[in-house]
């Protein structure tokens, strides 16, 4: 998806359809062309050209956009069908298409467009071509303009002198030239070949391959700048899409400790100097490549570094790390500046606790960048108290993220809703711009696609779906909320029982839906066991419709909090989605669990791994979080002293994800003498609950088989007379 090292935002963070075709437009061989129009240019001249095959070396389909309308030319293979086409690198009103044809022409061929260079329109189809020169008059748009032969005129392949596309540009030609920071203190702007800039960006999530399908979508949203964290060998087709789109890049570098709290890789700043050069001697290569693309706004050094050291030092070994951080990202600044003086060289953190860092160690830099989300308002007045001499860019912005809300029933982050993440982006624009000649713009997180945990908090488009922040982020650029097509918005989202759904039992979900256009509503629901288990996968959920926007949804196995998450669907490349959480608990048990607090005893436990010790008797203490572990070796055993004699009519195994899959019930009056009651060798881990019927004083569970590589652990071993 990304290049190395990946795309990410902070690590608590974190994800378009296709346009429709047009129709067909079938004519017959236009014999003159219409008079010209005075916007009309030649665009495809010394474009980059393609072709689904070239007769020999010499025929290559550069030969047929390079001007020569005589003295070179493409030619194909002999045999039908056979395509040529030019991306003319940005998209483009077409008016005009002029075919000279070599003696080796077209009797049928279509010419067609393109936004992607995927999904083609037909906007002339030809028949009963006689070679020559083709002047065909065309209505449309597109990127890329192909000529699509269905019948050769003979025994050769097709062969064009030259194909040459007319028409227009939007009307605002891509910025180019040097890139700067101009103006003086509390009067900055960015200026593109001294025209003023403000980024009015995105930072950007898909793969790189998929930059020619996804950025005519992220250009249409006014958006003129899109930002990556890492930047290497392979960055080169997003530069040369998003160039060829009209767009700029905030090329990123990234260094270790990046990402914010949470983040791994420690690097020792101080005394580190092979890291250092290495990661400077890196950059050096890919500034020297990158520098005279048109594509580049300007260099992006380190993500977060200067919190995330928090994670690796304290005292005063973190104030020299810090220190010496920002130095070096100083020495790569000053670097950049002599391999490439067109282009500012910023650094992010997200936290203006680190500016002082900056202003104290990197005074080579032009500005700043900052992160920042619920609090993003604040930038301003931290900045006005520092007494900063900088100017500053938002690198990352939108909703309140997980570490910014306060914790719901359930004890999680309380997700805003989706009108409230709408409202975020449309708060946070306003606060950058609301800082005149200080914020120079701001790259919002995140166009992404990923349909899980995170892509559901900040992606604008979700596994393809566009949500009301989509739209947020589009009228803050564009000034218009224009004829959109938008989201079903849904309200009020209620889960029931909320706090004690019984695992593998039902759960309610209540919801008001209503959309704006009046489109049907399709609804799908998923479930996140990232609070539970660790995984950020939405899964499909197993539910079914109870009416007036209720649904019965099937609980999960495994106890812990759960999100839910309800999408509404419109048919039109739009959904709302809303989440609450779900706390999953054992199912009731009937009775009374005679082995609480009960001697108990164990083959083995873990005394110091993870959240251990892990003796025996955490397994009957009553709560769900606290468990016994056992070492990580077959067989092991578990045994509850019950006092005396006493009926036992049922068992609940809480099991935490190191599971037994095979085990044996064994009772004993004794302690020494035990008979089996119950056995398995499919045990699947999560709930198991296991009638039996006996009288016993000592209870065992005999463990043979355990579930995955580490040993045995139980959350509860409860025991029901």
């Amino acid at each position: 998806m990304s290049p190395s090292p990946p795309h990410h935002g902070p690590a608590v963070r974190r994800a378009v359809p296709l346009l429709a075709l047009g129709a067909l437009v079938a004519s017959s061989l236009a014999l003159a062309a219409p008079p010209a129009q005075a916007a009309e240019t030649l665009l495809s001249q010394g474009r980059p050209a393609t072709a689904s095959s070239q007769e020999g070396d010499g025929y290559a389909p550069s030969a047929a956009v390079d001007g020569n309308l005589t003295g070179t030319r493409w030619a194909s293979r002999w045999s039908d069908p056979q395509w040529f086409q030019v991306d003319l690198e940005q998209r483009s009103d077409l008016s005009r298409v002029v075919l000279t044809w070599e003696g080796a022409y077209g009797r049928s061929y279509q010419i067609q467009a393109s936004d992607d260079g995927t999904d083609w329109r037909t906007l002339k189809t030809v028949t009963g071509g006689d070679g020559g020169t083709d002047e065909l008059a065309v209505t449309g748009s597109g990127r890329y303009v192909r000529m699509l032969g269905t019948e050769r005129s003979g025994g050769y392949g097709y062969s064009l002198w030259e194909f040459q596309v007319y028409g227009s540009t939007d009307g605002t030609p891509p910025a180019t030239g040097a890139v700067e920071v101009t103006g003086s203190q509390g009067n900055w702007q960015l200026t593109v070949g001294g025209r003023p800039y403000t980024v009015k960006g995105l930072t950007w999530g898909p793969a790189i391959a998929d930059a020619p399908k996804y950025l005519p979508d992220v250009k249409s949203m006014g958006v003129n700048t899109i930002r990556t964290w890492g930047t290497d060998g392979g960055t080169k087709p997003l530069l040369d899409s998003a160039a060829a789109n009209g767009l700029k890049v905030v090329n990123g570098f990234w260094l270790q400790p990046g990402g914010g709290p949470g983040s791994g890789g420690c690097v020792n700043y101080v005394t580190d100097t092979t890291y250092k050069n290495t990661m400077l001697t890196e950059f050096t290569k890919w500034v020297e490549a990158y520098r005279n693309h048109p594509a580049t706004l300007m260099w992006n050094v380190g993500n977060e570094s200067v919190l995330g050291l928090q994670n690796c030092y304290s005292g005063a070994e973190l104030e020299a790390q810090r220190n010496a951080y920002t130095g070096f990202v100083n020495d790569v600044a000053k670097k950049i500046h002599s391999i490439d003086p067109d282009h500012p060289v910023t650094s992010t953190d997200a936290w203006t606790g680190a500016w002082p860092y900056y202003q104290r160690n990197a005074p080579d830099l032009d500005l700043y960048s900052m992160n920042s989300y619920g609090d993003i308002c604040g930038v301003r007045e931290d900045w006005e108290q520092g007494g900063y001499t900088k100017p500053y860019l938002i690198t990352e912005g939108g909703p309140a993220g997980e570490w910014e809300v306060p914790d719901d029933a359930n004890g999680v982050p309380d997700e805003p809703t989706d009108v409230q993440k709408a409202e975020g982006y449309t708060k946070a624009w306003n606060c950058v711009t609301g800082h005149r000649g200080v914020a120079l713009g701001a790259t919002l997180f995140h166009y992404g696609t990923e349909h899980d945990f995170g892509g559901i908090w900040f992606n604008l488009l979700p596994d393809g779906l566009k949500r009301l922040s989509y739209y947020a982020v589009k009228r803050a650029y564009t000034a218009t909320a224009g004829n959109d097509n938008t989201p079903p918005v849904v309200s009020a989202l209620a889960v029931s029982p909320a706090s004690s759904a019984p695992a593998g039992g039902e759960f309610t979900v209540r919801a008001d839906v209503r959309d704006p256009d009046g489109d049907p509503i399709t609804y799908k629901i998923f479930l996140s066991g990232n609070y539970a288990n660790g995984d950020k996968r939405l899964v499909e959920a197993s539910w079914r419709s109870t009416g007036n926007g209720t649904f019965a949804v099937r609980t999960p196995e495994k106890l812990g909090v759960w999100k839910v998450y309800l999408q509404a669907e419109d048919g039109r490349g739009n959904a709302g989605i809303e989440t609450k959480s779900v706390k999953v608990v054992a199912p009731p048990v009937t009775g009374t669990n005679v082995a609480l607090n009960k001697p108990t005893t164990a083959s083995s436990f873990q005394p110091s791994y993870g959240d251990c010790p892990c003796e025996p008797a955490k397994a009957t203490d009553g709560r769900a979080d606290t468990r016994w572990a056992s070492d990580w070796s077959d067989p092991q055993w578990i045994q509850v002293d019950l006092g005396s004699a006493t009926p036992v009519r049922k068992l609940q195994l809480v099991w935490d994800p190191a599971y037994a899959k095979s085990y044996e019930v064994q009772v004993s009056d004794n302690g020494s003498a035990w008979r089996t009651v119950h056995s398995t060798t499919t045990g699947n881990g999560d709930i198991d609950t296991i009638d039996v019927a006996a009288t016993a004083r000592h209870v065992r569970l005999h463990l043979t088989a355990r579930g995955t590589g580490w040993g045995y652990s139980l959350h509860e071993f409860g025991i029901y007379g």
